[in-house]
């Protein structure tokens, strides 16, 4: 009894030991997060990210997942093979955002890329689309310094609405829709693609219209300084005319 005692307890430390890194290395990539979207609007006077979800997996949906994969339902087993406990989700605006905000996060020193599964080029069969990267993130502690895992998932706000309703419907009918329900959620998931494209290009519209508003506003700075320079040149040729005369008759 003494034992089983001793077990638990130690299993419930080597849990919350565990749920600390998990803690710990979300609010690490957060950080980092905040800090590249601040940089950007320094830069480039514009934020690529709309807002940023986070999560750390329950205990219930962890034992599920390790029951699908055949594992038994072991600290170890948690830790090797699933790879989402720590999740964190960054929403942005437009497709060209993902790619620019995951070329970002690969540059940070910090971070160790495990893999990137592209579901924009290559979208689940659902129709489900995003972009995934496991990374580990290194949690200084008083032990040393432990790797720790965090899945990462940049997607547009069409496409986390799209899969908030997906995800809804998979637990629904736990994985087993019925057709017409996947059906529709398929077409839904093509017209969340046109929809990003659509408005993709009319932000690239707009954005072009601005610079070429910018060039012209530059543009016509520059006659005015042009103009302004010469008309005071004129200026101060007349006046230094005008005193020639007078200095003419004063000597006379």
């Amino acid at each position: 009894m003494a034992e089983e005692t001793a077990e638990r307890g130690e299993n419930a430390y080597d849990w919350q030991s565990l749920m600390f890194l998990y803690n710990a290395a979300i609010k690490e990539v957060r950080t980092k997060l905040d800090i590249m979207n601040d940089e950007f609007q320094y830069i480039h006077q514009y934020n690529p990210i709309e807002y940023i979800k986070s999560r750390i997996k329950t205990p219930n949906s962890i034992a599920k997942k390790l029951s699908r994969h055949g594992l038994e339902n072991t600290m170890e087993n948690m830790v090797e093979h699933i790879n989402d406990i720590a999740g964190v989700r960054i929403v942005c605006s437009f497709t060209s955002d993902i790619y620019r905000l995951a070329e970002m996060i690969g540059k940070q020193k910090e971070f160790t890329i495990l893999y990137i599964k592209d579901y924009m080029k290559h979208p689940k069969e659902s129709g489900y689309r995003s972009y995934h990267m496991l990374i580990t993130v290194p949690i200084q502690t008083t032990n040393g310094i432990n790797p720790t895992k965090v899945e990462i998932q940049i997607r547009t706000i069409a496409m986390d609405f799209w899969a908030s309703l997906e995800h809804k419907i998979y637990y629904k009918f736990e994985g087993n829709a019925p057709d017409y329900i996947s059906r529709d959620l398929r077409e839904c998931a093509k017209m969340v693609s046109e929809l990003d494209e659509k408005m993709l290009q009319l932000n690239e519209a707009i954005q072009e219209c601005i610079l070429k508003e910018s060039d012209r506003e530059r543009l016509e700075g520059v006659c005015r300084d042009v103009i302004g320079s010469r008309e005071e040149q004129k200026l101060m040729s007349a006046e230094s005319a005008a005193e020639d005369p007078k200095k003419e008759d004063q000597k006379g």
